[in-house]
């Protein structure tokens, strides 16, 4: 067995590569798998040469192995299977795999899984998430333990007879962690690179295949008995998710839903008071001096929790009939304030609650039993794409044509059932791919893998902002020090050269020297034990204190 030591991989982009290619297509397709005629030249140019992309193996400038890929239609199964789509999943975005050869010297080194991790590689960062490829009989053992699946009849003539099989992004990540091999290879899934990193911002969130096909959709109308449909079913998901009696679904984002509460604020004109911990606290504030409210508030430094005495001070100061406004999931900071807490001490003064679950819903349970009004929005946790704003509100208000603009008057939204104006058929029907993967499950999971990896970063050294009894699973916030020269900003670009995305531009992080790392799209433990290798790989950062 000959060593492959000195082994590079790359696209072929020279001429000798592509020579060299059309003798290796000749050898194995020609003269050790009979599937075309001998010709004196010895060389085979394949029929989609011109369209195909080669993902090749070099050793002391020779080529020793190599795979094709292509993602224009028709494939060469289109032509071997009839209704080729049929068989395949749905909504997906498939690639070609062909041509796969390795000089027979080279078949039993690391030639192979070097070459399907570079083509998965490729394949990925190109936006395809199916490949379909026709496997040689002669090694179907081997494409049933990378994931593929068998469809359909054999295909080929006889002594050369090939099994069409798919694999999926899922299928491949499947098989990514189970095999020894490519679990080095891919030691996060997706799989990290420079040019398509993985997602672990706090918004836009990782999303999923189901999601991203589902936004990808054909376009419908606002006015469609079928959108309607569909959007009162997503209502209906959100209000059974919360225990809320109503919520308004409006084009606009977190920030617009805060502004509507503000809005709905003004009538009947009392005192409220706003709770603020950090940069979303202070955003409430700024909503409520634009909207004109009267109000006290309430400020405790940034990554510390309130202390219960000092609210319910605050709250019995506040006249019957007030409001309380606070944010449940601080992002900023990581922290995760009460909500449950607060409703008794509301009953008994009859005050109104308010609440900001932009950053929560999705991530962790949410009760908005016993909410007044209640913000959120379509991506954060809930695991889809941003662009609708979300109103929760325990009763139906009135429409205030004299007093409010139409699209902060939740009344007017209320009154015509979410759609008085222009909707996105696309961004609904991805709201309603994320809530079916939504619930208890991902709540559980995110707590999960937000405990190991707190207790990884600590062993690493890392400061993290919000206490462990007071933190929400779903962002962990970094605090670096300045003055012993580390910089937040430098450590998001050298991650994202490991292939993770991660927040530190927010204005409010990059004035405290602060980053993070977001699990509200719910990434895996493959993926974060990657990023903790990457932030291993990425010191010395000092660690700051925390006041």
């Amino acid at each position: 067995m000959r060593p492959a030591t000195s082994l590079h991989f790359k696209l072929a982009t020279e001429a000798w590569e592509f020579e060299a290619i059309h003798r290796l297509n000749y050898r194995t397709f020609v003269e050790e798998i009979p599937q075309h005629p001998p010709n004196p030249e010895g060389r085979l140019v394949d029929r989609f040469h011109a369209e195909n992309r080669y993902v090749i193996a070099i050793h002391d400038d020779r080529l020793v192995g190599m795979i094709a890929v292509r993602g224009q239609r028709p494939f060469s199964l289109d032509a071997k299977v009839p209704d080729l789509d049929a068989h395949l999943p749905r909504n997906r975005k498939p690639v070609e795999a062909r041509l796969l050869a390795v000089e027979p010297a080279f078949r039993r080194t690391r030639v192979f899984v070097a070459l399907f991790e570079y083509t998965a590689r490729e394949c990925l960062n190109a936006g395809f998430d199916l490949v379909v490829i026709s496997g040689t009989t002669r090694q179907l053992k081997l494409y049933s333990h990378l994931g593929f699946t068998p469809f359909g009849p054999l295909v080929g003539p006889a002594g050369a007879t090939y099994q069409p099989m798919f694999l999926t992004l899922e299928g491949f990540q499947r098989t990514s962690l189970q095999s020894p091999a490519l679990r080095r290879t891919f030691p996060a899934a997706p799989c990290p690179s420079p040019s398509r990193p993985v997602n672990l911002l706090p918004g836009p969130v990782l999303t999923t295949p189901e999601v991203d096909a589902a936004l990808a959709a054909p376009a419908i109308s606002h006015r469609s008995a079928a959108f309607q449909s569909q959007l009162l079913a997503v209502r209906r998901q959100l209000c059974a998710l919360t225990g809320a009696r109503q919520v308004q679904v409006i084009p606009g984002s977190g920030s617009l839903a805060n502004a509507v509460v503000a809005a709905q604020l003004r009538t009947p004109p009392t005192t409220g008071l706003i709770l603020s911990n950090g940069e979303f606290g202070d955003r409430l504030v700024r909503h409520a001096r634009q909207a004109g409210l009267a109000f006290d508030r309430l400020t405790v430094p940034w990554g510390q929790a309130f202390r219960p005495a000092e609210i319910e001070a605050a709250l019995h100061r506040l006249p019957p009939g007030g409001w309380v406004w606070w944010v449940h999931h601080e992002t900023s900071t990581g922290l995760l304030n009460p909500l449950d807490e607060f409703k008794p001490l509301a009953a008994e003064r009859n005050l109104r609650l308010c609440v900001d679950v932009v950053s929560s819903l999705g991530a962790v349970p949410v009760d908005l039993r016993g909410i007044h009004l209640a913000s959120s929005s379509s991506g954060k946790g809930l695991g889809a794409y941003p662009g609708l704003a979300l109103v929760f509100h325990a009763e139906t208000p009135a429409p205030q044509p004299d007093a409010l603009p139409d699209y902060l008057d939740l009344g007017h939204w209320a009154a015509h059932e979410s759609v008085p104006h222009t909707h996105s058929s696309n961004l609904v029907g991805a709201l309603t791919a994320a809530l079916r993967q939504g619930g208890s499950a991902r709540h559980e999971r995110i707590r999960y893998h937000a405990t190991w990896l707190r207790r990884r970063l600590l062993e690493q050294g890392w400061c993290i902002v919000a206490p462990e009894e007071h933190a929400c699973p779903a962002v962990l916030t970094l605090a670096l020090d300045r003055s012993a020269g580390s910089d937040s900003n430098e450590l998001a670009a050298r991650l994202e050269h490991e292939g993770y995305w991660l927040n530190a531009g927010s204005a409010h992080l990059v004035a405290r020297n602060w980053i993070q790392i977001s699990l509200l799209g719910d990434p895996s433990r493959e993926t974060l034990e990657g990023l903790c290798q990457a932030l291993a790989r990425s010191r010395p950062f000092a660690a700051a204190r925390v006041a």
